[in-house]
């Protein structure tokens, strides 16, 4: 997409990328998504979440970073209006590189079962979905 913008998310985007969210991902925001905790995020893996930007308007988001160890990929989300155009690409693409230039090898990402949109946008990014494991999560 030509007239599209990529630049670094900062916490001032906090409405507009959580209305977004309401939009694309609202079944996997949590309390772990205020904007507290998003302002933490940011901060701790400063440079590595992106907006995606056309006409001034937020229109995808991906939150990423590493643990020091493997990287990570969470709110991947465009809008309904721009998919299918290499929005989504070009952020995934463009954070893969932030965190490999961290020295990172080897990214994850979490995606629900029943996401039919991001199951094959994932595997044609190159993904390889894993069926040794399962995710306990404890709140």
């Amino acid at each position: 997409m030509d007239n599209l913008q990529i630049r670094e998310m900062t916490i001032e985007d906090y409405d507009e990328i959580f209305a977004l969210w309401q939009v694309t991902t609202k079944r996997a925001l949590s309390d772990a998504d205020s904007r507290e905790n998003i302002a933490k995020y940011l901060e701790h893996n400063k440079g590595m979440s992106l907006v995606g930007i056309v006409d001034g308007k937020i229109i995808a988001t991906v939150l990423a970073g590493h643990d020091g160890r493997r990287g990570f990929i969470h709110h991947m989300a465009v809008s309904p209006d721009y998919r299918r155009m290499g929005v989504g690409r070009s952020l995934a693409t463009e954070a893969d590189k932030r965190i490999k230039q961290a020295g990172i090898k080897k990214t994850h990402i979490f995606c629900y079962k029943n996401n039919q949109l991001g199951q094959p946008f994932w595997k044609a990014m190159g993904f390889t979905k894993r069926d040794d494991i399962d995710v306990f999560s404890f709140d």
